[in-house]
Parts: structure tokens; sequence; C-alpha cells
């Protein structure tokens, strides 16, 4: 990680406090959604701000940080809560193979540029392009949201 990826992540972190607390208020915005899982190691319920993302029908969500721990309590994890303002669903989240990834984060890049320039902010790859993000699906997962 760079300096400024470790300074993009502080403010990130301060940001997603300001969400979860503004969510568990009830108040909602933009596609974020408050995710609680519990820790692989504890147990204990953990929860992180992330976005929901609906693409062709279906509703994703896409690591935007290296080395997420969120990440590996959902893949630790049969089912996760995902909260939104008062509203909360108890749901699967389904792990998308490499293959599947490239197309849909290409298609994601090229709907949002913006997203490309986080994803190389935040020290994920190196080109926010939408080939050099699909390019490295190997390094970025993605879970596709299921009703259980």
């Amino acid at each position: 990680m760079t300096r400024g990826s470790e300074i993009f992540r502080w403010w990130v972190r301060q940001a997603n406090t300001v969400i979860i607390g503004l969510q568990r208020l009830g108040i909602a915005f933009g596609p974020q959604y408050l995710i609680t899982v519990p820790g692989r190691k504890t147990g204990r319920p953990r929860t992180a701000a992330i976005a929901v993302v609906p693409i062709a029908g279906q509703r994703y969500v896409v690591q935007a940080y290296p080395k997420a721990a969120w990440v590996a309590n959902v893949r630790a994890a049969e089912q996760v809560t995902l909260s939104r303002g008062r509203r909360s669903s108890v749901v699967k989240m389904v792990e998308l193979p490499v293959a599947e990834r490239r197309p849909l984060l290409r298609d994601c890049i090229a709907d949002s540029p913006r997203v490309g320039k986080l994803f190389t902010t935040s020290g994920l790859v190196d080109d926010g392009s939408p080939d050099g993000v699909a390019a490295a699906a190997d390094r970025i997962a993605v879970f596709r949201v299921e009703p259980t």
C-alpha cells in the first residue's frame, strides 16, 4: 500500500463511521448499505458500509479496497445481514468466479469511470480503465446478493 492509499483508506474509515451512524438512525442514501457478518475468528457481528450495485437485473457487491476484512468474513459466512435505513434482510453472498467477474467489472467501470479511479486510489489496481480493472479481476472480490 502506498502512502497515498493509506491516507485515502483513513478518510474512508472516517466516512464509513458517519455512514454507519446515519444508517442506524434510519437515514439511507446512495447505494450505501450496511453489511453485518459474523467475524471469521471471533464470531462477533462485524458491520461495514458497502455499496450494493444493480447490474443487469442482479445486485452485486464489489470489493473496493485491498485486504478488506468484510470480504474474508463473507467468504467464511453462510449468510449476512444487509441493512439500509431501518430495513434489513438476511441474504446469501455468492462470490463470482474470476472469469465471470471480468465482464461485470469492465461494464461497471465503463458505466462509472469514477469507480476505476477509486480502485486506483485505493491501491487495488494500477490501471483504472475498464480493461485494466477487468485484468485485475483475480484481486477484486465480487459477490452476487441472493435471497435466502
